[in-house]
């Protein structure tokens, strides 16, 4: 059986801030919740934590127990602090990553080992799949006797926002063997006592490089104590939220379990090589059963589910990893859900939202893809009359102004201020990829959902005839590329000039401000990657396409040189909001630009490995910068970016 190749790192990552801060881990509890944080043991995100519970949406998580600090007491008497705090005026104390002898993620569960002399401390954590818990065990490797002490910091806000003291002190209640934190989370261990004072001023170095909040207080709720006299000798601590009467397994059972299913994880997958068995383990962090059923997180840590994130990557989370059962069951949800034909874009923000013009003809695409794969003909049926009312109502006309054009047959779609594509990023309200009026991958969407519908007997194969016709000749741009967008409103936004020495990718001379249609984008991958594909790939233009988008991790969302274009995806909201789409990498955007390159009988090769230990330790992240050396940005942990990498290596 292949199993998952470990990420192993040694004191040259582990005891350098600058590098073991850059590495993050992931413990996902399979119901939206999670631990998270660095290989250094700092957090550098509002986000990190050991116990992140979710709430009635997935993207409505409350942080709990923040960190769990070692102290260890030396048979000489000296006490050495193990944990890593960063503080508002940019000191950090104390440095316990300094001791750091390794680190090493095996199975998905990840294990910390620092040396003091000839003493041995290591730590592992593990969640308990299936509610809100978190398993943590240290234990003695090497000598002794040591007294450990394990200072719990504590908070109870939302997942996005801070906590100071100015909020008032944290309800924490002594209960047999812990304590209970604002009657919504409990933590058992070894010699609690409690203590009640503020950490104040903790400082979050991401936050702060993204132009948000970067400071909060932590509340010292109390601390565990165990001797540990000799090697192998344990101290056990669980975090839980939900039942709080009801205890998860003891902490070593709860290690040993989810390495366990780790494994299990990985073998039903049935993986061909190491590669596809680390995405295949990525993959399970993002297929989560809540309150509603299953559902799939966009990313870790912020987002929650998207309907366009969850049907992109659905043949690569379910269909590729043996998931097909609990894939169906998502989609007959999703179907019930339906309004006025279109899927809600998200519930993040707590009410539905439904500006997406292409969410739905992503989840028409799945539940093609589903029938296609398993042969599920009940499924078919029982999906054919939702999948028409999407047609119908596409084809009548729905919210956001998505209409189909008779006169040509292909579908419009903007309203003022919105942005309904997947390059949705607006700033004060603009959308900063103008987007409106028939963009190519909607139409190719739209060609594949009328196209899946009629294979599955659902008729509309007239319609389907005249959005064929009417992509063929309005898309095709010269030298075999297609236009971003055609029908689109006059722009009033001057772009920027292209770069000295670049020239536009679509020939020169054109008026400024240049048409959207005009720009190189990768949105044309999906007209000649999709199953029904409105067109084949000339050679020469996915040449052209690749030499100009192409990085290492993927295509950039705008070629280099182009008016607009940014090359790195950092800064404040708002800098980082007008780069998203004008260059910013897309490592989701491999999977089409592959599949185009295997119509045509040549199988590129992405390099995908060394990026799965130099971010989100083994999976792939939301974005990259356009410019070398494409340093990984977004969310360490992206769905649809191991979704469509795992898609293509199956």
């Amino acid at each position: 059986m292949v199993s998952v190749r470990p990420i192993v790192l040694g004191p040259r990552t582990c005891a350098r801030l600058v590098e073991g801060a850059s590495r993050e881990w992931l413990l996902p509890d399979g119901t939206g919740g999670y631990a998270m944080g660095t290989v250094s043991g700092l957090r550098t995100r509002r986000y990190h934590g050991l116990l992140m519970v979710p709430g009635r949406t997935p993207g409505s998580r409350h942080l709990g127990l923040a960190a769990l600090d070692p102290v260890l007491t030396l048979p000489s008497g000296a006490v050495v602090r193990l944990g890593v705090h960063e503080w508002a005026d940019g000191t950090v104390a104390p440095e316990g990553h300094t001791l750091l002898a390794g680190f090493a993620l095996i199975d998905g569960v990840p294990r910390w080992r620092w040396q003091i002399g000839d003493v041995v401390l290591e730590r592992e954590l593990a969640p308990v799949t299936g509610r809100p818990a978190v398993a943590v065990v240290h234990r003695l490797i090497a000598g002794g006797p040591v007294t450990l002490r394990l200072e719990a910091l504590c908070t109870w806000r939302d997942g996005h926002g801070t906590r100071t003291a100015a909020d008032g002190d944290l309800a924490v209640g002594t209960v047999a063997g812990g304590c209970v934190v604002e009657d919504a989370y409990r933590l058992t261990g070894p010699g609690f006592a409690t203590t009640g004072r503020w950490f104040r001023s903790v400082r979050y170095r991401e936050e702060a490089a993204r132009g948000l909040p970067e400071t909060e207080d932590l509340w010292y709720g109390g601390s565990f104590t165990a001797e540990l006299a000799r090697p192998g000798a344990t101290a056990e601590v669980s975090a839980w939220a939900g039942d709080l009467g009801t205890p998860p397994p003891a902490a070593v059972r709860a290690v040993e379990a989810a390495r366990s299913r780790n494994r299990a994880v990985v073998a039903a997958a049935a993986p061909a090589d190491t590669t596809q068995a680390a995405l295949a383990l990525a993959a399970d962090a993002f297929v989560i059963r809540g309150a509603a059923g299953p559902d799939v997180v966009a990313g870790y840590p912020w987002f929650g589910a998207w309907s366009r994130d969850t049907m992109i990557s659905y043949e690569g989370l379910f269909l590729g990893t043996g998931r097909a059962g609990l894939g169906r069951e998502l989609l007959l949800s999703y179907a019930a859900g339906l309004s006025a034909g279109m899927l809600a874009n998200t519930t993040d923000t707590g009410d539905a939202e439904y500006n997406t013009a292409d969410g739905t003809l992503w989840f028409v695409h799945a539940a093609g893809r589903h029938v296609a794969t398993t042969g599920d003909t009940d499924l078919a049926a029982a999906l054919l009359p939702a999948l028409r009312d999407v047609i119908e109502h596409h084809l009548a006309g729905t919210r956001y102004g998505i209409r189909t054009d008779p006169a040509d047959g292909l579908l419009r779609q903007g309203a003022p201020g919105e942005a309904l594509t997947w390059m949705d990023a607006r700033v004060d309200g603009v959308p900063v990829t103008p987007r409106a009026g028939k963009a190519v991958e909607i139409n190719a969407l739209w060609i594949n959902a009328l196209a899946t519908v009629a294979s599955l007997g659902g008729g509309f194969e007239q319609v389907l005839a005249a959005a064929r016709d009417g992509f063929g000749r309005r898309f095709p741009a010269p030298g075999g590329l297609l236009r971003d967008v055609v029908d689109a409103p006059p722009c009033p936004a001057r772009p920027s000039p292209p770069a000295p020495g670049h020239a536009s990718p679509l020939g020169s001379g054109r008026p400024s401000p240049p048409e959207p249609g005009s720009l190189l984008r990768p949105n044309q991958l999906l007209a000649w990657s999709l199953p029904h594909a409105p067109l084949r790939p000339e050679p020469g233009a996915l040449s052209r396409l690749g030499a100009a988008l192409l990085t290492p991790l993927g295509p950039r969302s705008l070629a280099p040189g182009s008016p607009g274009y940014a090359g790195r995806h950092r800064g404040g909201p708002a800098e980082r909001d007008t780069a998203y789409h004008t260059g910013t990498v897309w490592p989701w955007l491999t999977g089409p630009y592959v599949t185009a390159w295997r119509r045509l009988g040549v199988d590129v090769e992405i390099e995908i490995d060394g990026h799965l230990g130099e971010y989100g330790l083994g999976s792939i992240s939301e974005t990259a910068d356009g410019d070398a050396p494409h340093e990984a940005t977004g969310c360490p942990y992206q769905a649809w970016s191991v979704a469509e990498h795992l898609r293509i290596r199956r």
